[in-house]
């Protein structure tokens, strides 16, 4: 069946004057809009005096992965009433830009499943017209709407591992999504940010969950005094894991050092490749790392314990139902695990109400870490971003993009 072009064109408003295709596979195609008058803007009177034509080119989706190009009249008209001129309106391109609106969607689309230099090659573009079309698309949303925000995770990310560059992730618990990347996580920078919100979001914000960062406990107790902050559980978890893995290695280290060959080389081959068997979550475990876990028990009874107060300590968080038997059992666990965990046992001492805050809501920044992942990933792939400002906008588009979208 064969379609007419107005049909395939899909532009209602206007008519088609001519189409052909160069010798380059150009197809070009000559509209202009259908209704012979205009409204004029300042008086709102519609006037048929046409003032000039305009002719422009602008880039259209492709047919056929054929390029298109719009052949576009856009008319001058002039008012009779006010005697102004104004160009009339076409609401499928905006009057300073080189393409159709649906095509800069349709290009930001392919920029976030591959890079700008590709999709520029691809849709016979300059990489800094596509670059413009994305930028248009964040510009678009920059203005997030944060009148539904209620409860905010902030947590960081290293984009260069090991360069202790961090940035900073303002997320909406409730969405799923960032609100915000910060090019520091330095307070002063994310103060700002948050200022710049206003005092009317500030206070309509119930809850904040961070890790256990000190710097980030003092700037939400100075701007949103009034603010629950709940210590992130993911990050008292890790905490505790952390501090078994330092045994893990002491064991080790300490292994080597025996003067027993016999006993040195069993608790070495107890040891081997247990990084894992202890540190996920037990129930997670392959028949391979549970062999290993059960090694552990059998011949390093001391990080066996550990093990188990980590298993223990995690399940706290995940399966008791009432806040008052979760605090119960929280400083139970405490107090048997002092001895082994003292290190994880002074941070939750000092954060301890922010600690508990949890089990009142269970509100977690587990969300951010998901994120973080993605931002790595952006960063590591680099869709042909080269600053701050434009990964920020790179990666906003990620979450918000659909606003945009038809």
């Amino acid at each position: 069946m064969k379609f007419p072009v107005e049909q395939i064109l899909n532009l209602p408003d206007m008519k088609i004057l001519d189409c052909q295709e160069n010798e380059g596979g150009e197809i070009i195609i000559t509209v202009e809009k259908d209704e012979n008058y205009s409204t004029c803007p300042s008086c709102r009177k519609n006037t048929h005096s046409i003032h000039q034509n305009h002719w422009r080119m602008i880039h259209d989706l492709p047919w056929s992965q054929k390029p298109v190009l719009l052949k576009i009249n856009r008319r001058q008209f002039k008012c009779h009433k006010c005697k102004k001129v104004f160009s009339e309106n076409l609401d499928f391109v905006d009057k300073s830009k080189g393409y159709t609106k649906r095509l800069a969607i349709d290009i930001v689309q392919q920029v976030l499943n591959s890079n700008i230099h590709s999709v520029a090659k691809r849709n016979g573009l300059s990489d800094e017209e596509v670059e413009s079309m994305v930028k248009g698309q964040v510009s678009q949303i920059l203005n997030i709407n944060l009148n539904q925000l209620k409860r905010l995770g902030i947590d960081e990310i290293a984009l260069v591992k090991g360069q202790g560059d961090y940035l900073a992730v303002l997320v909406d618990l409730d969405i799923y999504k960032p609100v915000e990347i910060v090019q520091s996580r330095r307070i002063e920078y994310i103060r700002e940010v948050l200022i710049s919100w206003g005092v009317d979001v500030l206070n309509q914000i119930e809850e904040v969950s961070i890790d256990l960062w000190l710097p980030y406990k003092s700037l939400v107790e100075e701007l949103m005094p009034n603010t629950n902050i709940t210590a992130d559980r993911f990050h008292v978890i890790k905490q505790v894991t952390y501090e078994l893995d330092t045994m893990r290695k002491a064991e080790k280290k300490a292994a080597m050092s025996l003067d027993d060959k016999s006993e040195k080389i069993r608790r070495l081959e107890a040891l081997n490749k247990t990084k894992y068997s202890l540190l996920k979550n037990e129930d997670s475990l392959n028949n391979k790392q549970k062999e290993k876990l059960k090694t552990v028990r059998e011949v390093l009874p001391n990080l066996a314990k550990m093990h188990a107060l980590k298993e223990e300590f995690r399940q706290i968080f995940e399966t008791t139902k009432s806040w008052g038997d979760s605090i119960t059992k929280l400083l139970d666990w405490m107090y048997d695990a002092r001895s082994y965990f003292p290190k994880s046992l002074g941070t939750m001492v000092r954060w301890f109400g922010e600690i508990v805050g949890y089990f009142d809501g269970r509100t977690t920044s587990g969300t951010v870490e998901g994120i973080n992942n993605k931002l790595k990933l952006i960063k590591r792939l680099e869709y042909g971003f080269s600053n701050f400002t434009n990964f920020r906008l790179r990666s906003l588009l990620n979450w918000h993009f659909t606003i945009n979208s038809p």
